[in-house]
C-alpha cells in the first residue's frame, strides 16, 4: 500500500488507518503520484483535510472535510475520517470501532464521563463523531463504568507490582512476548532468580510506606521454572513486602504442560489468590498447529486439580481467529469452558505480531475475515454472559484481524485489579525482572513516567545494579 503526505507529517495517524483496511501489509511512503498500484494521498490545507485514492494513477475516490477547530486532536480526527470514508467505499470493509484506533478505547469513554457527559451523550459522540458501531459503543461504555468502580478510589499511597519470569517451554506460533526456551536457559535460571531477588529487596525498601494493592507475576510462563525456584521467589516476595493490605496476588500459570500438583501446592501455600490456566482453544488439532505441548485433556486435568486444591479464582485465556479454526471450533471451545465455570475468561482476538513466528509464515495460513471474527466474538460474549460474567477491562493490539478487541470478563467480585490499573494508567506500577516496565503516575497532574528493564536475560543478570539505579531516580514517587 502506497501513500503520500501533503501539508502534514502525521504518518502514524495515516498508517494506523491503513492498518484497519490492509493489515499485515507493507506501507510505502512516496513523494509523488505514480501510475501503478493503489495510492492514498492525505492532504492538510489550512482548515481542510482531503483524502484522494488513486488506482494506477487515476482518481477513484475523494473525501474532503472542513475543520471547525485547528487543534492537533481535531486535525488527526479529520485525517482519520477522510481516510476511513475513502477506504470504506473502495474496499467495502466496515470497522466496528470506526476512528478509535488506540489500544484503550474505554479510556476515551472514561475521559468523556470525567468531562460530565451522560451515557446518551457519550454514545452519540462515539457513533456519530468517531463512527463506532452502536454495539461497540455500548461495550466501551459498559467497560468504562466497570473499570471506574475499581479506579475511583485510587490514592497515591496505593501501588501495584509486576514481576516477570521470562521463560517458556516452547514459543507458540503467535507469540511475540519476551520469553526464552527453558531448556536453552536452564543453567541461567538460578542466576536470573538471584538477580530478581536483589531487585525485589530494593523494591521492598522503597515501597515500605506504600500499600501494595496487587501483585502480578507474568512472563513468559512463570510455572516453567521448578517448584523450588518458584517457592524461592515467593518466599522473598513475602519476606520483603508488606502484603497486609494486598487485595490480590495473581500468577500467570499459563500453559498446562508447565503446571504440576507440586507447583500448585506451592502457590496455595503462599495464598496466591488468582491463577491463570490458559488453553487458548479446546481443539487438539489447533493446539498442535500453534505449538502447544499439551492436549485438551491435559488442560482439563490441571484445571480440576487446581479446583480440588481450593483455588476459587481461576482465569482462562482463549484466542479467537487461530489458524484454521472455524465458527464451530469456537462454539465447541466455549461450550466446554462454560461447563468448567471459571471465575474469569479473557477473550483475545488473534494479533499477527511482527516478532512472532506466525508473521514469518503468513503465506502458509488462511485467516478468518472480519465478518467471521465478529461472529466469533458474538459466540464468546453469549457464552460468558450465560455464566453471569460481565466485561470489566478491554484493550487492543496492533495487527489484530478487523482491529477487534481483547476483553476480560469475570463474575461479580472477581475483577482483576492489576489488569484495570494497567489499562487506565491511574496507578504507579513497579516492574521487576527482565522485559518489565515501571509506570510512575502522578495523580495530581496525570503525568506518567516510564522506566524499562532490559529484555535480555543475560543483560538483566549482568546489569541488575543498573536496573535498580534506573528506578532510584524515581524514588520521589514513593516518598
Amino acid at each position: 500500500m502506497q501513500y503520500i503526505l501533503k501539508g502534514h507529517i502525521k504518518e502514524d495517524t495515516v498508517i494506523g488507518m491503513l492498518q484497519l483496511f490492509y493489515p499485515n501489509t507493507k506501507y510505502t511512503k512516496l513523494d509523488s503520484i505514480v501510475s501503478t498500484g493503489i495510492l492514498l494521498e492525505s492532504i492538510l490545507d489550512i482548515d481542510t483535510v482531503e483524502c484522494v485514492l488513486f488506482e494506477n494513477g487515476n482518481i477513484i475516490f475523494k473525501e474532503i472535510i472542513k475543520l471547525h477547530y485547528l487543534t492537533e486532536e481535531y486535525i488527526a480526527w479529520g485525517i482519520k475520517k477522510t481516510i476511513y470514508l475513502v477506504l470504506n467505499k473502495y474496499t467495502g470493509i466496515y470497522s466496528s470501532w470506526g476512528l478509535l484506533t488506540g489500544i484503550r478505547p474505554a479510556k476515551k469513554v472514561t475521559e468523556f464521563f470525567n468531562e460530565g457527559l451522560s451515557y446518551d451523550d457519550i454514545k452519540e459522540k462515539l457513533t456519530n463523531f468517531y463512527l463506532v458501531s452502536p454495539k461497540k459503543a455500548d461495550l466501551a461504555i459498559e467497560v468504562s463504568q466497570n473499570e471506574n468502580n475499581i479506579i475511583k478510589n485510587n490514592i497515591d499511597k496505593n501501588v501495584s507490582i509486576y514481576i516477570g519470569i521470562p521463560f517458556c517451554p516452547t514459543r507458540c506460533l503467535y507469540c511475540s512476548f519476551t520469553s526464552y526456551p527453558i531448556n536453552v536457559f536452564i543453567d541461567k535460571i538460578d542466576s536470573y532468580i538471584n538477580a530478581l531477588i536483589k531487585e525485589i529487596k530494593y523494591a521492598g525498601k522503597i515501597l515500605s510506606n506504600k500499600n501494595i494493592e496487587s501483585i502480578y507475576i507474568g512472563g513468559g510462563t512463570p510455572t516453567s521454572i521448578n517448584e523450588y525456584q518458584l517457592e524461592k521467589i515467593l518466599y522473598n516476595i513475602f519476606e520483603n513486602f508488606n502484603l497486609n493490605n494486598t487485595k490480590e496476588f495473581t500468577i500467570e500459570a499459563g500453559r498446562p504442560d508447565t503446571i504440576s500438583i507440586a507447583k500448585l501446592k506451592v502457590l496455595k501455600k503462599y495464598n496466591i489468590s488468582r491463577i491463570s490456566i490458559n488453553p487458548q482453544t479446546m481443539n487438539d488439532k489447533t493446539l498442535k498447529l500453534i505449538g502447544r505441548d499439551h492436549t485438551v485433556q491435559d488442560f482439563l486435568n490441571i484445571f480440576n486439580m487446581a479446583r480440588n486444591l481450593g483455588f476459587n479464582n481461576i482465569n482462562v485465556d482463549l484466542i479467537l481467529g487461530l489458524p484454521k479454526e472455524t465458527i464451530n471450533d469456537v462454539e465447541h471451545t466455549f461450550k466446554t469452558i462454560e461447563k468448567l465455570n471459571p471465575e474469569n475468561i479473557t477473550v483475545h482476538t488473534l494479533a499477527i505480531k511482527r516478532a512472532s513466528r506466525l508473521k514469518e509464515k503468513l503465506d502458509n495460513y488462511n485467516f478468518v475475515n472480519i465478518d467471521t471474527m465478529e461472529k466469533m466474538l458474538e459466540i464468546a460474549d453469549n457464552h460468558v454472559r450465560n455464566l453471569e460474567m460481565f466485561p470489566y477491562y478491554m484493550y487492543r493490539q496492533k495487527n489484530t484481524i478487523g482491529n477487534f478487541e481483547n476483553i476480560g470478563y469475570c463474575k461479580k467480585g472477581f475483577e482483576n485489579i492489576y489488569n484495570v490499573q494497567i489499562m487506565e494508567e491511574k496507578q504507579s506500577i513497579l516492574g521487576l525482572g527482565s522485559g518489565s516496565s515501571s509506570k510512575f503516575v502522578d495523580l495530581k497532574t496525570n503525568k506518567i513516567e516510564r522506566v524499562f528493564n532490559v529484555k535480555s536475560v543475560d543483560d538483566y543478570i549482568n546489569r541488575i545494579d543498573e536496573m535498580i539505579n534506573r528506578k532510584v531516580e524515581k524514588e520521589e514517587f514513593f516518598c
